[in-house]
């Protein structure tokens, strides 16, 4: 795995915001094309665990594996 963005840019954990901003895509398309697949690794937050969050290495794995 090669992350080749600045990471210290970016806290561990991510936010969907923050994790569509690292892969250089808008939030919408990252609802729409990444968040739904079940492929991606999640870290949920919060008393009932609806906020979840990304590692930068969670997200890489999950746009090499589905490369086309």
């Amino acid at each position: 795995m090669s992350i080749n963005k600045n990471t210290k840019d970016y806290p561990y954990l991510l936010n969907r915001e923050q994790a569509a901003r690292f892969l250089g895509i808008d939030p919408v398309s990252f609802d729409k094309y990444v968040r739904p697949n079940d492929s991606l690794e999640r870290f949920m937050l919060g008393r009932h665990g609806r906020h979840e969050r990304y590692t930068k290495k969670s997200l890489v794995q999950f746009i090499e594996k589905h490369l086309v």
